[in-house]
Formats: C-alpha cells, sequence, structure tokens
C-alpha cells in the first residue's frame, strides 16, 4: 500500500502555544520548589507555638495554591490536528471543530505588553488562540508560520466570511514573517498599534472594515 504524505500531514498535530511548556518548564519546577520551602518554613515556624497537625495543616494552605498553579499552568497545551483546535485543560479536553466556525473575530488586549488572538466559535464551543505579543517598545512573539499556515488554510474552508477575512490576514501575518518584513509591515503588529489608539485598557474587538484593512 503507498503512502500518503500529504494525508499524513493534514492530519499531524501542530502545537499552537505562543510559548511552548518546555520554555517556562524550568521556571515551574522553581516555583513549585519555592512554594515548597515556603510552606515548609511555615510549618516550622507554626509548630513553635501550635500542634503538628496543626502546623502541617498551615503548611499545606500556604503551599498548595501555589504548586496546584503552576502545575495547572504546566498541563495547559493548544495544538490542531486536521482542522480541529485541541485544548488540554486541568481536567479533561476541548475540541474545536474549525469547519463548523460560527464565529471568528480578532481580538486585542492594549498593555504595555499587548496580546492579540484569535477568538473562534463552532456550536456551544469557544476558544481563544494566541497569535502574536508585544511591548510597547516594538518587540514581541509571534505564533510560528506553520501554525499561522494551518489556521489559515482551515479558516478559508470555512463558508462563514468573517473565517474567510481572519485568514487573508493570516496568510498576509505568514508572508511578512517568512521574510522578516519589519514590525510596522506586519497585520498582527498593525492591529495591535491600531487598537492601542483607542486608549483603553478593555479587550478591542476589531471590527469587520478594521480586519479588512489589515489584509
Amino acid at each position: 500500500m503507498e503512502s500518503n504524505p500529504e494525508g499524513a500531514e493534514a492530519v499531524s498535530a501542530i502545537g499552537l502555544d505562543l510559548v511552548a511548556p518546555e520554555v517556562y518548564a524550568p521556571m515551574l519546577r522553581k516555583l513549585v520548589l519555592a512554594a515548597t520551602g515556603v510552606g515548609v518554613g511555615a510549618a516550622l515556624l507554626a509548630a513553635t507555638a501550635l500542634s503538628w497537625p496543626a502546623a502541617v495543616a498551615i503548611g499545606v494552605i500556604v503551599a498548595v495554591p501555589t504548586i496546584a498553579y503552576a502545575l495547572a499552568i504546566r498541563r495547559r497545551r493548544i495544538w490542531m490536528a486536521g482542522t480541529t483546535i485541541h485544548v488540554q485543560r486541568v481536567f479533561g479536553e476541548r475540541r474545536v471543530e474549525l469547519s463548523e466556525t460560527t464565529g471568528a473575530e480578532l481580538l486585542v488586549y492594549p498593555a504595555r505588553l499587548s496580546r492579540i488572538v484569535l477568538r473562534v466559535t463552532a456550536g456551544p464551543e469557544t476558544q481563544i488562540i494566541p497569535l502574536a505579543m508585544y511591548t510597547d517598545t516594538g518587540s514581541g512573539r509571534e505564533l510560528h508560520l506553520l501554525g499561522l499556515r494551518r489556521l489559515a488554510d482551515a479558516l478559508a474552508a470555512s463558508r462563514l466570511a468573517a473565517a474567510i477575512a481572519v485568514s487573508d490576514v493570516l496568510v498576509h501575518q505568514l508572508r511578512a514573517e517568512a521574510r522578516d518584513a519589519a514590525l510596522g509591515d506586519r497585520p498582527l503588529y498593525k492591529a495591535v498599534r491600531l487598537a492601542r489608539t483607542n486608549d483603553t485598557v478593555s479587550p478591542v474587538v476589531l471590527t469587520d472594515s478594521e480586519v479588512a484593512e489589515l489584509g
């Protein structure tokens, strides 16, 4: 039987994390160790005035929330297989089928570290997909080329006009990243700069006309 490389590529999993969990895993391990140390210290200090069971309970109360938070962040992942977005959460997994998209929006969270995300809705499920983040000094991080291509292709296959418009923006962003264009020539950065002119800290949903101007 002949292999089908194109079919294999279509269903292969592509990570969509803007910052891969492996990058911040060492920091999370240090956070867990620090929280454990603080918890032990709190327990020992409390033991000078309380019974050991009470002191241990205080140590647990101090350490466990931070440890649980770090482990939850470490577990979260987002990836794409075919046209389906998979989101690994603390408990269970969410799936959003982009071929059934009923809503697609670009949102900007303006701040000193501004974020731009894709919000897609398919049936009862809504998912935020990070696309880029930029500082007010002109540096930042953007979704890798393969992730942009997969998202653009999946949205282009939708019959929803808004999804096709967002796909066009992602294609232009893909081309800009591929040729290492200046930030000012990249659609996602243009969107962030546009949102910053509104002088607001609330999430900004780009209008259809604004999305069209980015392409």
